[in-house]
Order: structure tokens, then C-alpha cells, then sequence
């Protein structure tokens, strides 16, 4: 790997790592909130009870512990750069009383997997933020058996994904922020369909499907979507560190009324959010 896609990997690492303590916290709400493209990626593996199961950017779990609950008689390997993340994530194992379910910390562009070692791989939104997706689809496709099934979900357009663009419209703005390069690491990535089978299909997959998943972005209040952004999501966190108090003022004002524009109803927030489904075959 390049020094310079080396260092984008080591810089992630330390956030997940930072980070990690505050998606324990929020564990279950984000569970929630994304769940419908965990039991996407689970559908169209059409997993046997016998399936050896790699998931990868496992994070606090999920759904490599769904799947360890449908692969009985298997494996599941919850695959991540950081340490912090797999410890939560063998914590739910150990409640969920999941012992088909282990952890390994790692880089997907180097998984340390024999060739051809599992029946099928997952990776739920794991994939745009991978410095090299290139070296990462190559070396699902070597640990993959031959026709071996792999599902992984990455979120739509901005333009389907308000439960973020409003929180990061407002703060590029006042904050003066340049858009990243469309090839950088990033929420929004993969969102170009016709590009991510491409990708797959160079890395050699075969009848490579995409659908749109809605998820179940919904919240009790602008208040706790702003706790919940300030604690855990990143690029939300990075910015606002720079930010002096009157401009988060400024900018959390900019938040909360477009949110109520777009919404204006009383009780819980339903936001539009939107997720695609790949899956394919070696």
C-alpha cells in the first residue's frame, strides 16, 4: 500500500479507536438505525447453517453476530482495524452467547486468510472508507471458495441521506470546508453504482445485483441526533473541534432549523436515509 493510503488507514484506526467507547454508548440506537441493511446483506447471502462467514469492518458487531446466530453448526470471523471496536463487539458475542463468533484486527487490503477459506463475506458500510477499495475487493474475492457469495452495503446520494447532509451542509458552509476528492475515504463514495460494479467486477465477481435499502433513521428529537453526531460521527466531531463558541452556536443553530423546516411535525424525527445492497459471486 501507498505511505499515503498508509496513513489515511493509521489515522482511522486512532478515531475508531477514540471512538469506540462512544459507539458502545450508542450501540443500540445505531443497531436500530441501520439494521435494514444488515438483514439485506443476510438475505442475499443465503447463508447455510454450515457457513464458515467472514465480516468485514465488523465494528461493534454487526451483523457478523446476526449471522453467528443463523450459521450454527459454522464460523463467523468479525473482521477490523480497531482493537476498541472488536472489544465491544466480543462483548455482545459473550451476552448474545455466541461462541461460533471470534474477532480479528486487521487491514482488508491484506486480510491474513488463506485463499479460498469462507463460504460467504459481508461488510455493512465498511466499504467507502477503505483507503484502497481496489486491494480490498481483490482479496474478498482470493478468501472467498469458489462461488462463494459476497454482500455489502454503502449509503446512497446526499440527496437520500438528509439525517447527515443536515448536519454537514451547515457545517462545510460556515466552516469553509472544501468538498474531498470524490476518491477520498467518505460517507458518499460508493454512491456511484455504475463505479462499485465496476470496481467488483475488475476484482472478478460475477452477477454483480445492486437495490436501494431504506434504513430506519428516525430519532426522539433534534436534541438527541445532535448529542448523538457530537459524540460519535467523526467528521461531525473533527470540524466542530474547530470551531470556536459562537460559530458552533452559529452552526447548530443552522442545524436545528433546517431539520425543522424539512420536519416540521411534533414527536419523533423520521429522516430520510438510504443505503444500496451489492451482492455478487466469484
Amino acid at each position: 500500500m501507498e505511505q499515503a493510503l498508509e496513513q489515511i488507514r493509521d489515522q482511522q484506526k486512532q478515531t475508531w479507536d477514540t471512538f469506540a467507547p462512544g459507539w458502545k454508548k450508542w450501540d443500540n440506537w445505531v443497531m436500530n438505525f441501520i439494521h435494514p441493511a444488515g438483514d439485506a446483506i443476510i438475505t442475499h447471502l443465503k447463508l447455510k447453517d454450515t457457513d464458515h462467514v467472514l465480516d468485514i469492518a465488523t465494528g461493534t458487531g454487526e451483523p457478523g453476530l446476526s449471522i453467528a446466530a443463523i450459521v450454527t453448526k459454522g464460523k463467523v470471523v468479525g473482521f477490523d482495524l480497531s482493537s476498541g471496536m472488536l472489544e465491544v463487539a466480543r462483548e455482545n458475542a459473550l451476552r448474545r452467547e455466541l461462541n461460533n463468533y471470534e474477532t480479528k484486527e486487521g487491514d482488508a487490503s491484506a486480510l491474513p486468510f488463506p485463499d479460498a477459506t469462507f463460504d460467504a463475506v459481508s461488510c455493512r458500510f465498511g466499504f467507502m472508507f477503505f483507503p484502497d477499495m481496489t486491494m480490498v475487493a481483490k482479496e474478498i474475492f482470493r478468501v472467498l471458495k469458489p462461488g462463494g457469495k459476497f454482500a455489502t452495503t454503502v449509503w446512497g446520494t446526499a440527496e437520500k441521506n438528509f439525517w447527515i447532509t443536515s448536519f454537514m451542509g451547515p457545517i462545510m458552509r460556515n466552516m469553509k470546508l472544501p468538498a474531498p476528492p470524490p476518491e477520498a475515504p467518505g460517507m458518499f463514495r460508493c454512491a456511484n453504482t455504475q463505479q462499485m460494479e465496476g470496481l467488483f467486477s475488475n476484482a472478478g465477481f460475477k452477477n454483480i445485483i445492486h437495490e436501494e435499502v431504506a434504513t430506519n433513521a428516525e430519532a426522539e428529537s433534534v436534541d438527541f441526533l445532535w448529542t448523538y453526531m457530537n459524540e460519535v460521527a467523526a467528521p461531525v466531531v473533527q470540524a466542530m473541534s474547530k470551531a470556536d463558541d459562537g460559530m458552533k452556536l452559529k452552526i447548530k443553530d443552522e442545524i436545528f432549523q433546517g431539520i425543522k423546516q424539512k420536519h416540521p411535525e411534533t414527536g419523533p424525527l423520521k429522516m430520510e436515509s438510504q443505503a444500496v445492497v451489492y451482492y455478487m459471486e466469484k
